[in-house]
């Protein structure tokens, strides 16, 4: 299936604009996130209806405090992601290439309606990076509406601006992870950018509920100034945007002990003097 925003470039070449990449791609390669690949001057989906992971988890384990509590909700994951975290908690299928089962947009339709009676309020779009699955969720997320369900986004907050708009009538709650508050660590270790995911909280708070993560690694993002000024940005756009402050454990390529509650304690304390709700995860 081809990609919706892309450009054709030079030389067979095609420039991905569904996120602050802009990867320039070659015929036969894939972009960072590598779910796309340029087919012969199209770009095209490796993922579309692969489904690495599911499950009917609780809301609260979005997670999401605040959007109908006490519910239970179909969650879907898929290959891929455009950041790369060496802390990942979900490498396997973000990082690495899983078994997957084929699905469709009708399939899940019909999965989240007969899950009903046990609960399930809708489709969360989890696991690995949401955003690389963009146009199966774009054509997924209007039929799940049309019961009557929601939609919501478990995501790094990676994209750009005009596929962000599209999408945003159809989502109706984001957990959105906030890696740190400086952009050099988003280069060294995410290699991304910070703007891009403040815009993205921007736009969602404005229109549907939001709540940020922000997993707390030691020496590496847990400043308390970068907290107090995190903490007072997200109150300047809504006061009552939850956040989650949570712990590390060992993933992936990062081995360094898991965080100390008492560290975690203090950040919640100063996030505290900006927001209403500041909870603390993985505890």
């Amino acid at each position: 299936m081809e990609a919706m925003y892309y450009q054709k470039e030079g030389a067979g070449s095609v420039r991905c604009l569904l996120c602050p990449h802009h990867c320039l791609i070659p015929p036969g390669r894939t972009g960072k996130c590598h779910t796309r690949r340029n087919a012969d001057g199209t770009l095209t989906l490796l993922t579309y209806g692969q489904c690495a992971s599911a499950a009917l988890d609780p809301i609260e384990k979005k997670p999401l405090r605040h959007f109908h509590p006490g519910t239970q909700i179909l969650s879907l994951g898929s290959p891929g992601c455009n950041l790369a975290c060496p802390w990942c908690q979900n490498w396997q299928i973000s990082q690495a290439i899983p078994v997957c089962e084929t699905i469709t947009p009708e399939s899940v339709y019909r999965t989240a309606v007969s899950l009903r009676e046990a609960g399930n309020i809708g489709v969360a779009w989890t696991y690995n990076e949401p955003c690389t699955w963009y146009e199966f969720i774009r054509h997924t997320a209007p039929l799940i509406q049309s019961a009557g369900m929601v939609n919501v986004m478990v995501t790094n907050g990676y994209i750009e601006k005009e596929p962000l708009a599209e999408l945003l009538p159809f989502i109706d709650a984001w957990n959105i992870d906030l890696k740190a508050w400086n952009d050099a660590t988003y280069r060294h270790y995410c290699q991304g950018t910070l703007e891009p995911v403040k815009e993205t909280i921007r736009a969602a708070a404005a229109h549907q509920h939001v709540e940020v993560t922000c997993l707390i690694i030691p020496g590496l993002n847990d400043d308390p100034g970068d907290m107090d000024n995190l903490a007072a940005w997200l109150a300047s756009l809504r006061p009552d945007i939850p956040l989650h402050i949570t712990r590390y454990f060992p993933r992936y390529h990062m081995t360094e002990a898991p965080t100390p509650v008492a560290t975690l304690q203090t950040l919640q304390a100063i996030a505290a003097k900006h927001l209403q709700y500041v909870y603390l995860g993985n505890v």
